[in-house]
């Protein structure tokens, strides 16, 4: 069984990390407004704030997310001419 890899299978990982990157960006700013509503020391604005806080993290991971998928893909096509090469 031969395994063949195209360049065009990237794509959709490229545009699942834009969809991810809007995402956060938009979520970050709806979360923002509501907890702008909220009464200032709540339970409710507390965990809003958390929220905020939690959601912030995932944007500082991206590049080793990124660098993972990377590597992954580099890896994938030296095994592939590898084993071409010496099969």
């Amino acid at each position: 069984m031969e395994a063949k890899f195209q360049i065009q299978e990237l794509l959709g990982i490229g545009m699942t990390l834009i969809v991810l990157v809007i995402g956060l960006a938009y979520g970050l700013e709806v979360t923002s407004d509501v907890q702008d509503g909220m009464t200032v020391d709540s339970a409710q604005y507390n965990a809003t704030g958390s929220g905020i806080e939690a959601v912030a993290k995932i944007p500082t991971k991206l590049p080793m997310i990124v660098t993972v998928i990377v590597a992954s893909v580099v890896i994938g096509i030296l095994v592939t001419y590898l084993y071409k090469s010496f099969a």
